[in-house]
């Protein structure tokens, strides 16, 4: 994660928060840039066959 990214988060707080927000947000921004990191290398699953997994359950 880049420096930007958590200072962009923390602005986005206010001025008073819990330790536990800032870091359920920073592990949110991380999960979504790795999220569309795996989208552009084209590591996804189409929806039909999430639907199959599902069925294994």
């Amino acid at each position: 994660m880049k420096r930007e990214k958590v200072i962009d988060a923390v602005k986005e707080l206010p001025l008073e928060f819990d330790l536990e927000e800032l870091i359920e947000k920073l592990i949110f921004v991380e999960k979504v840039e790795q999220g569309l990191k795996q989208l552009d290398e084209g590591k996804t699953v189409d929806h039909g066959q999430v639907k199959e997994m599902v069925k294994k359950w």
